[in-house]
């Protein structure tokens, strides 16, 4: 399922890359959405991107965690699994443009696009399964999940209330939280194993 969204995006972004006319029809603006009943933008803004570094970004973080959180999935829960991703995924990218949307849904000239609040949620479902997993930023600086997952939150938090620039941290916040919440949800003893793990970390210092 991944590398079917991996795809998917890539094909509808480069699509909307030569055609404006897709990307207006597909993009969330949050006052179309609210005064034409456009709730189709929830999820089509999550498929293009504003440029080919974004994308890029955004599909690569998504195939390095998407397949192992699936094969998590499909461990725990059978056939239900890809069902489980899909919600995971596309949960979200709801829940991460909702504040915008109650934010701006007067506001005409507001728009947002990308698959970051989705690929947040499946990061940090990785993160509750392997805790402790180093986490390579650049590719070259190695950090425990864990120790990566909450200085992103963190950050994320801060850039948010600071405002401005285009990127929304909103939506990675809350699609982080999404991605914690629902992995629980779903597997409760998954907590324990968490703070379990938690704890031989504490025992390195």
């Amino acid at each position: 399922m991944t590398l079917y969204i991996v795809i998917i995006s890539c094909i509808v972004s480069f699509i909307a890359f030569q055609n404006q006319k897709v990307s207006h029809a597909l993009i969330f603006n949050p006052y179309l959405v609210a005064q034409n009943n456009e709730w189709y933008r929830f999820v089509t803004s999550g498929i293009i991107h504003a440029d080919f570094i974004h994308l890029l970004v955004n599909m690569f973080v998504l195939y390095s965690f998407g397949g192992v959180v699936e094969d998590y999935f499909g461990y725990l829960f059978g056939t239900m699994g890809t069902y489980y991703f899909l919600v995971l995924y596309l949960g979200g990218l709801l829940v991460s443009i909702v504040p915008s949307f109650v934010k701006h849904k007067h506001n005409p000239h507001y728009n947002a696009l990308g698959a970051s609040g989705a690929v947040s949620a499946v990061v940090f479902s990785y993160i509750i399964f392997q805790p402790l997993q180093k986490i390579y930023l650049y590719g070259l600086i190695g950090i425990p999940g864990i120790v990566a997952g909450v200085l992103y939150l963190g950050y994320s938090w801060y850039m948010g209330k600071k405002g401005g620039g285009n990127i929304n941290h909103d939506a990675h916040l809350w699609g982080a939280l999404f991605g914690i919440v629902l992995t629980i949800g779903l597997k409760p003893s998954l907590a324990i194993s968490f703070v379990n793990e938690l704890k031989n970390f504490s025992n390195y210092f």
